[in-house]
């Protein structure tokens, strides 16, 4: 393979994996949980706050940024690590799943998509090819393949889903010219045990430096999206990584890295800040303009570590929310990040200490304790 990735799966403890994933940026030591810039930055921080929380990858959206500002001025600007000031490791999504979620009209064909922008309404087109050239001015280290993302309970659906995916990777294989991008394929098969497994197969015969996991987290129940990734750690290769796309609680993450994931991503995190809640640690939430919290002296987790908890209380963090101060969004986006991205790190710690089963177990115990 000429790309200048590769994988190092260090040890396994159960179905849970630590590794070393090298890019031209950097290496990802997974687990690894990665905060969403969708459009170049990640809300309310700055990179020097991402990487201050511990941060190592971030991941941006093909779909956004080829809306605005464009790919062609992200490419002449020097690419998204010159363009977004970030210098570790990024990740861009095929544009996929927001042609299909967030577009009121769109058509799809075996060939691609076509669709009106949620900006301006405009028309434009994704295909594979497009998908690729769109990820190859931006310049991400890991890119995804362009494929349709299904309803989870529509067989049918998810068949058609499936074969479009298969065929559209091809393409985007053929498409791609820059060695300096791992481009990930995408196993899809809804909840359907047989269609994952023909997904799978598929998808890692084409020897790509790593795989990721889609069309959960859409719907389906959790104890299908977990029989899904035992079935996905059982037919995806042990020498390549394994992402399992949107998925961001830290219930979600224990519960993927115990059946093999490394890689995670989810928006929630920001998006939970920016409404006013954080989560603890041990999977309790706390929404914050609550009253009880006005002369409350604690930090939001005793526990935690971050910028946050270190320097504010809860009555401060409550008096920014009713005062609409900016700097709420910061500092609860800092702590939520914090407790994910720390979270993985320390998953990875127990992996490599042969105890990751008893860390889980301990913290699974705790949030259920925190939602009695």
């Amino acid at each position: 393979m000429s790309e200048p990735f590769s994988f190092n799966l260090q040890t396994k403890d159960g179905r849970a994996r630590a590794g070393r994933f090298y890019t031209p940026h950097g290496v990802l030591e997974t687990p690894v949980f990665a905060p969403v810039g969708t459009q170049a930055t990640v809300k309310a921080l700055t990179p020097a706050q991402v990487r201050d929380l511990g941060a190592t990858l971030v991941l941006s959206n093909t779909y956004h940024l080829y809306l605005r500002p464009g790919d062609d001025l992200v490419a002449e600007m020097g690419g998204l690590h010159a363009f977004m000031r970030w210098d570790g490791p990024i990740l861009t999504d095929s544009g996929g799943f927001q042609v299909f979620s967030l577009t009121g009209i769109n058509k799809i064909d075996d060939d691609g998509v076509t669709f009106k922008s949620h900006i301006d309404g405009s028309t434009h087109r994704f295909t594979p090819e497009k998908s690729i050239q769109i990820q190859e001015n931006l310049g991400a280290d890991i890119i995804m393949a362009f494929d349709q993302c299904p309803e989870p309970y529509d067989r049918a659906g998810v068949e058609t889903a499936v074969a479009r995916t298969h065929a559209w990777l091809e393409r985007c294989a053929a498409a791609k010219t820059r060695t300096d991008q791992a481009l990930f394929g995408i196993a899809q098969g809804g909840i359907y045990a047989d269609l994952r497994e023909k997904s799978a197969a598929f998808v890692t015969a084409l020897d790509l430096p790593g795989y990721a996991i889609g069309g959960l987290a859409v719907g389906e129940k959790k104890e299908e999206m977990h029989a899904t990734l035992e079935l996905m750690d059982a037919c995806l290769p042990e020498h390549k990584p394994r992402y399992l796309m949107g998925v961001g609680t830290p219930q979600d993450l224990i519960n993927g890295v115990r059946r093999g994931v490394d890689i995670f991503d989810c928006v929630m995190p920001t998006r939970m800040a920016r409404n006013e809640a954080v989560f603890l640690r041990n999977g309790g939430r706390l929404t914050l303009r609550n009253a009880p919290f006005a002369r409350d002296p604690r930090p939001i987790d005793e526990t935690c570590g971050c910028y946050t908890c270190q320097n504010f209380t809860r009555a401060y963090l409550r008096h920014l929310i009713i005062a609409k101060e900016m700097l709420s969004a910061t500092l609860l986006s800092i702590h939520n990040l914090y407790t994910l991205v720390h979270l993985a790190k320390d998953m990875r710690g127990a992996v490599l200490e042969g105890r990751f089963e008893a860390f889980a177990r301990e913290l699974m115990q705790e949030t259920e304790e925190a939602h009695e």
